[in-house]
């Protein structure tokens, strides 16, 4: 396995939680690099549900040390009620271990973030209001407060009073909203450290080390390609970069350590929010994928929008962060459909277009260009390898595979984590 970057291929909630569990299970060390708690991964193991927001999901096993790097922003609340969760099922999580340098999510970032998100309107983005965009706005600005700030007390009492200030003003005299209580958030944020002090490190360290000492690592990414700010469906996407160059900046390596990059899809396609998707299906179908899915967020609950497989998508995300393979995910969702569509390219205005455009104006007036396949109506829920699925769903496979010029190495055909299989 050496080192590997396990990325979402789509707009997030690809299942990448699942498939890195399976992985992590062969890792030494697992990393997450960026975003916060606005991203979530469910994993069932042993009967267990287990739902994650920042804590990397190799944390289920207990020789595998964990890494929340550098480029991800905490909310120290929630990843202190996900350690308590843990514990609470028997998991240990003393190999969890926390960067330094990783940014604070604080109340006024959860303020903001909700109203600047109600001043816009119509023209709100459909942000989780986890406060994570005002936070990397924070880091841009270089006024945030860091790890490192928040368990060195008096650093972070002066550093808080001096954001405090300045954000009560803009919640107040810009938004009309109620100010944060500087005395609460230091009492709080306070014991939080006290118990997040003994998990926070250097981990781009550990990560380097590791790497060089020839482990297993693996790279667990969190949301999808086309959410990265940079090369995404902008506005509509997060505030950090979940492709695979996002590793390197958020985990502190440099790309000539990272071997492999595998994509994580499903067999067709959802997404959260606003924002124009070609595929979509606002019909009896889509509803049906809907619930034989159960697409749902892990975070917000919030229905998903489903629609076809794209495989404009899939070829924009093996080209922005060099995938070596996909991981195809929730192929048993599409059983008993009679005939499936696969998206291979968009019509704008009578012309062809082949490649992810990058203005979304552009991408509002694609409609998508499909090619048929049959479906199937055995259960595959079962499947250990190919020659247990129906000949349709081979088909299907490979079709995917041919359209994206890219390998599919791994099926899902299940919730479970033991219902993946490898085919390379």
């Amino acid at each position: 396995m050496a080192v590997t970057a396990l990325v979402g291929a789509q707009w997030g909630d690809e299942g990448k939680g699942k498939v890195i569990d399976i992985l992590a299970e062969k890792s030494d060390m697992v990393v997450r690099a960026q975003g916060g708690n606005n991203a979530g991964h469910t994993v069932v193991a042993n009967g267990t549900v287990y739902k994650l927001r920042l804590i990397p999901s190799g944390i289920l096993y207990k020789n595998t040390t964990c890494i929340v790097g550098n480029g991800v922003v905490i909310d120290p609340g929630v990843i202190l009620s996900e350690i308590d969760d843990l514990i609470s099922k028997g998991v240990d999580v003393s190999h969890l271990k926390i960067d330094a340098r990783a940014h604070v999510i604080l109340p006024y970032h959860l303020a903001i973030d909700e109203l600047s998100e109600k001043a816009r309107g119509a023209a709100d983005i459909g942000t989780t209001k986890r406060g994570i965009g005002p936070c990397y706005m924070d880091k841009a600005e270089r006024i945030g407060i860091r790890m490192c700030d928040l368990i060195n007390s008096e650093t972070f009492r002066e550093k808080l009073a001096h954001n405090t200030k300045i954000k009560n003003d803009i919640i107040v005299k810009i938004y009309g909203g109620t100010p944060v209580s500087f005395d609460k958030i230091y009492a709080d944020y306070t014991e939080y450290a006290k118990r997040l002090a003994p998990h926070v490190c250097d981990t781009s360290v550990l990560v380097y080390n590791a790497i060089k000492a020839g482990k297993n690592v693996l790279f667990e990414g969190a949301q999808g390609a086309l959410l990265d700010l940079d090369v995404g469906t902008y506005p509509y996407v997060t505030s950090s970069h979940p492709v695979s160059g996002g590793f390197c900046i958020g985990a502190g390596v440099g790309p000539t350590l990272i071997k492999e990059c595998l994509g994580i899809a499903k067999a067709y396609t959802t997404r959260v929010g606003k924002g124009p998707f070609p595929t979509e299906l606002n019909d009896e179908v889509g509803e049906q994928i809907r619930k034989v899915g159960a697409e749902f967020g892990t975070v917000t609950g919030r229905p998903r929008r489903c629609g076809w497989l794209d495989t404009v998508i899939l070829r924009f995300a093996v080209r922005v962060n060099g995938l070596t393979g996909i991981a195809l995910n929730k192929l048993d969702t599409l059983t008993g459909l009679k005939t499936l569509k696969i998206c291979v390219g968009y019509n704008k205005n009578g012309k062809r277009v082949d490649d992810f455009p990058a203005d979304i104006s552009d991408l509002e007036g694609c409609e998508p260009i499909y090619e048929e396949y049959e479906g199937w109506t055995q259960d595959i829920s079962g499947a250990k390898s190919l020659k247990d699925l129906p000949k349709a769903a081979v088909n299907y496979l490979k079709a995917v595979e041919k359209l994206i010029d890219c390998p599919v190495k791994m099926v899902g055909v299940g919730p479970d984590r033991t219902q993946n299989f490898m085919i390379r």
